[in-house]
């Protein structure tokens, strides 16, 4: 096992990593937008999809893949009215159409509107 860290994707809050190599498999942590650099959120369900899918992404570049070799995402939306707005974002980067699930959830940590985890095969 392989914990993945890159500075280019927000560091754990908690007792957890920003993701794991197993096996030939890539895990992620579910990734909510703040940005790595700044710590800001963007406003608003678009850009923050956007930098949710971008964190998801700078983790899956530190375990030597790419959005194409995703097959399976779980998303978090503090809000189903939020739905085809973030999958219009979402479409952008999960191109190769991975299997998914998209829940709406009570609340997400900072308040954010989103959240998104995925696994890759390597």
């Amino acid at each position: 096992m392989k914990v993945l860290e890159t500075t280019s994707a927000p560091g754990a809050i908690g007792p957890y990593s920003q993701g794991y190599e197993v096996n030939g498999f890539v895990f992620t942590s579910g990734q909510i937008p703040v940005d790595p650099a700044s710590g800001a959120v963007p406003e608003g369900i678009a850009a923050q999809a956007e930098q949710s899918c971008k964190n998801v992404g700078a983790i899956l570049n530190a375990a030597g893949v790419d959005y194409t070799k995703v097959v399976k995402t779980t998303c978090f939306l503090a809000n189903m009215g939020d739905f085809a707005a973030f999958n219009e974002v979402y479409a952008r980067y999960f191109t190769s159409k991975p299997a998914r699930s998209c829940v709406a959830v009570k609340d997400l940590p900072k308040g954010v509107l989103c959240e998104v985890e995925a696994i890759a095969v390597k």
